[in-house]
């Protein structure tokens, strides 16, 4: 939900109330990703490849589970709330260094786009890993019929695409970063609370089921336990 420069945002003009904008799903979802992402790192670096391989498949099932929630969860989850158009995100970005009262229901025009490329990347990532360790370990049916140049290219996208990940993660952390010293907004605040505080004109978005969210949490698990077989 962006909200057009010049609303009154001020909290002199306005009442503020504590709106929670960021579901539990959501939340647990962006904090296991990280820490799944460090232990990946970790584990890779240590050569604990059983270790990274069970975090490369665990994250694949959040990640198919945030595709999904994207699509059927809560508002401020879903692609068609926040995906903006590139010329929106720019338009965002022009005043970047502007210092004003954050009044954003979910993610803004830029930060949209940022996460479909975090989400896109460790698509890519995880997938590419499960077939990579089925290659290696000759465990899925698919590793012994991919030709050998297509094997070798998944190989490289999963070898390469770390470091894309990586800079993508930094870039992430650095907007966070600017977005609270330029422009006074806290940005992780929220992602751990939930809550924000909001002028009281705004409509609080609506939450999805906590049992939708296991259904779908399950269906992503089940479908990641048969790609980790097949492929």
């Amino acid at each position: 939900m962006e909200i057009e420069p010049g609303a009154p945002t001020s909290r002199h003009a306005v009442h503020l109330r504590d709106v929670r904008v960021w579901d539990l799903p959501t939340r647990l979802f962006h904090w296991f990703a990280v820490c799944l992402v460090v232990l990946a790192w970790l584990s890779q670096r240590m050569n604990w490849m059983q270790l990274h391989v069970r975090a490369g498949e665990t994250l694949l099932a959040l990640v198919l589970f945030r595709l999904l929630w994207g699509c059927f969860g809560s508002e401020t989850a879903r692609f068609s709330r926040f995906m903006a158009t590139p010329a929106s995100a720019w338009r965002h970005l022009r005043h970047l260094t502007r210092r004003e009262p954050d009044v954003q229901v979910g993610h803004n025009a830029a930060g949209g786009w940022m996460v479909l490329l975090l989400l896109t990347l460790l698509f890519v990532e995880t997938l590419s890993g499960l077939y990579v360790y089925n290659d290696i370990a000759d465990e899925g049916p698919l590793s012994e019929i991919v030709p050998a140049a297509v094997a070798n290219a998944i190989s490289a996208i999963h070898a390469y695409g770390w470091d894309v990940l990586a800079m993508a993660v930094v870039l992430h952390i650095c907007a966070i970063a600017v977005y609270a010293l330029v422009k006074g907004h806290n940005l992780v605040g929220p992602m751990v609370t939930g809550t924000k505080p909001l002028p009281d004109t705004l409509r609080a978005p609506r939450r999805a089921s906590l049992w939708l969210a296991a259904l779908l949490l399950g269906c992503a698990a089940l479908v990641t336990a048969l790609l980790a077989v097949y492929l």
